[in-house]
C-alpha cells in the first residue's frame, strides 16, 4: 500500500489527485488551508487523513511532514501540488508583496516540504516526487510574472532532484498542465480580459487557439498522469516534464 502526501488536497487538481490515490488504495493525508474543504474531503474519503497548513509557513510544513509520515507510518509518494496564481500584471506595475507572496508557496513551499519528506522517502527504499508545474513553465506568460517564474523553478528544482535522489531510488518529475478546467482559470480569462479590454470569450477564444486539442485539461486526467508516475510502471521515468495540455504550441 502506497503513503502518499498531497499539498492542497481540498479542491481542483490536488482533490482529484487525492481521489485517485485512495480510489487505488493507496494511504493518503493531505494538506490545505481551507479547513471548511478539509472537513468535506475527510467526509467524503473515508481513511484519507486531513490538516490545516500553509505551505508557505516554514514552521508550519515541519509539523504537518512529521504528523504526516507518523500518521501514514512513512511516506512512498509526495505530491507537491500547492500554488497560488497571482495577480495579473506587468512586471513594472507589480507589488513586489505580490511576487513575494506567489514564491514563498509555489516554490519555496515545495523545497520545504519535500526538504522534510526526503529522508523518509529513502528510509523507504525508493519513492516519487511528483511536483506540479505548469505550461506557464514552458512558455512564460505575459503579465503573470511571479506564477511564470515560480513554475520554471520548479522544473530546475525537479530535475535537481531526479539527479542527486536516483541513487537512492527516487524519482522526481513535473507534470505541467495547460488551462485546467475551474474557477482558477475563469479568473485568470477575467483577469486578462481587464487587462487587454477584450471580452472573456474572446480572451478564451485567444487561450484556447494554441491547442491542437482546443479544450481545458480535466484535473482528474492530471491525476491520472501523477498516479501513473507514482507507480512501477513508471518507474525509469525520472526528471522528466511531462506535458498534459492538449498539444500546447505557445502561451
Amino acid at each position: 500500500m502506497q503513503r502518499v502526501l498531497v499539498t492542497a488536497g481540498a479542491s481542483g487538481i490536488g482533490l482529484a489527485i487525492v481521489r485517485a490515490f485512495h480510489a487505488k488504495g493507496a494511504r493518503v493525508f493531505t494538506c490545505d488551508i481551507d479547513q471548511a474543504r478539509l472537513r468535506e474531503v475527510a467526509q467524503q474519503l473515508p481513511g484519507v487523513q486531513v490538516q490545516c497548513c500553509d505551505v508557505g509557513d516554514r514552521q508550519a510544513v515541519a509539523g504537518m511532514v512529521a504528523d504526516a509520515v507518523q500518521w501514514l507510518g512513512g511516506l512512498d509518494v509526495l505530491v507537491n501540488n500547492a500554488g497560488i496564481g497571482g495577480p495579473t500584471r506587468p512586471v513594472h506595475e507589480l507589488d513586489p508583496a505580490d511576487w513575494d507572496a506567489v514564491l514563498r508557496v509555489n516554490l519555496t513551499g515545495a523545497f520545504d516540504v519535500t526538504r522534510h519528506a526526503i529522508a523518509h522517502l529513502i528510509q523507504a527504499g525508493g519513492g516519487a516526487i511528483i511536483n506540479l508545474s505548469s505550461a506557464a513553465g514552458r512558455f512564460g506568460y505575459a503579465n503573470r510574472s511571479p506564477y511564470a517564474a515560480s513554475k520554471w523553478a520548479l522544473i530546475g528544482f525537479t530535475k535537481t532532484l531526479s539527479m542527486e535522489l536516483g541513487p537512492h531510488r527516487i524519482r522526481a518529475n513535473a507534470i505541467a498542465p495547460g488551462p485546467v478546467a475551474g474557477q482558477r482559470l475563469e479568473r485568470v480569462f477575467e483577469g486578462r480580459a481587464r487587462q487587454s479590454g477584450r471580452s472573456i470569450e474572446e480572451e478564451k477564444d485567444i487561450g484556447f487557439a494554441s491547442l491542437s486539442i482546443r479544450q481545458a485539461v480535466e484535473p482528474d486526467d492530471i491525476a491520472a498522469l501523477a498516479v501513473y508516475l507514482a507507480s512501477d510502471a513508471a518507474r525509469m521515468i525520472s526528471g522528466q516534464v511531462i506535458p498534459i495540455d492538449g498539444d500546447q504550441q505557445r502561451a
